[in-house]
């Protein structure tokens, strides 16, 4: 069983739109609603394979009530946590290129008390557990230290992490050795604090990574695919993809492949490449199935090319 932890969740209007013009009226394509927050996707990503999985997530107001209804629709177990305030509603729109414009809510304040109910709910939960993913923003109330308190208390029970977030509160998290870190090209360019235009120059920021703390580094790279970074070296993986339909929660596929498949080497960076590759082929934050994979698709390779310049280097 896969436990996810989403701090900070949503409630996912995505619009598939021809183009974004500012000033004009749109008219949309398609359209969904879909519980969201890093950590749900995980484990709707989780639950699509056909795995267990629980969501711990803090809930309040009308918009929290309709999350859990969808996940419980999706058949996702939801451990929820009591909150005053409503859960954020965002909103993501999906241009037929492939461009994608969200705009995300802030959330809720959490109190004292609903930080502590929040930790103790993971602790009950993570007794079956292979692994924990935390994923995704701290919502307010939490201070940036939450989740490295949060990690400490897994290892403290003999669990598993995997951590999904940037900023301040990734590394403070980094002391207490996250299993597995998860950023993209982005966030791990402002961990740094320095620019990637390389491969390489990626592989150097996840070595930094894990000299700070962490014990393994899975980083996205977009379309120039996926490096994983550990004790036992460091492997890169790509996979073609014919055309990107929409980019939401395929980091999060990307990590729920990873964990399925063990979480740690060369197999599991293969299983996360196909299911990123699998999840940006379909419509608004659809996670993959087994049948939507293509592992043939996917290669996977210890000669990393530290020289082949980033298709999106990150300034």
């Amino acid at each position: 069983m896969i436990l996810t932890v989403t701090p900070n969740p949503s409630l996912d209007r995505t619009y598939e739109v021809p183009l974004l013009e500012r000033g004009e009226v749109i008219r949309a394509t398609g359209e969904r609603m879909d519980p969201g927050g890093k950590g749900v996707n995980v484990s709707r990503a989780v639950s699509a394979a056909g795995q267990r999985t629980v969501a711990v997530l803090p809930l309040g107001g009308a918009p929290g009530a309709l999350v859990a209804d969808l996940l419980d629709a999706q058949g996702i177990e939801v451990a929820p946590v009591p909150v005053a305030g409503a859960t954020r509603s965002n909103i993501a729109l999906a241009e037929s290129d492939g461009v994608l414009t969200k705009i995300n809510a802030p959330g809720p304040e959490l109190s004292v008390a609903e930080q502590e109910l929040l930790l103790e709910t993971v602790r009950k939960q993570s007794r079956d557990a292979s692994w924990i993913a935390c994923c995704g923003s701290l919502p307010r109330g939490l201070a940036p230290s939450w989740y490295a308190e949060l990690v400490a208390r897994a290892h403290a029970a003999g669990t598993r992490i995997a951590l999904d977030t940037s900023g301040p509160a990734l590394l403070e998290a980094l002391r207490e050795r996250p299993d597995v870190v998860k950023p993209n090209a982005e966030e791990l360019a402002e961990a740094v604090g320095r620019p990637l235009a390389t491969v390489g120059d990626a592989v150097k920021a996840a070595e930094e990574l894990r000299e700070r703390g962490a014990r393994a580094v899975l980083a996205s790279l977009g379309a120039d695919g996926q490096l994983l970074v550990d004790d036992a070296g460091a492997w890169f993986g790509s996979a073609h993809v014919a055309a990107v339909r929409s980019n939401v929660g395929a980091g999060d596929s990307s990590l729920a492949g990873f964990l399925i498949a063990g979480g740690s080497g060369p197999e599991a960076l293969a299983s996360a490449v196909a299911h990123g590759a699998a999840a940006v082929q379909l419509p608004g934050s659809v996670m993959p199935t087994p049948g939507d994979l293509d592992p043939a698709a996917v290669t996977v390779t210890s000669d990393v090319p530290v020289d082949r310049v980033l298709k999106e280097p990150v300034s």
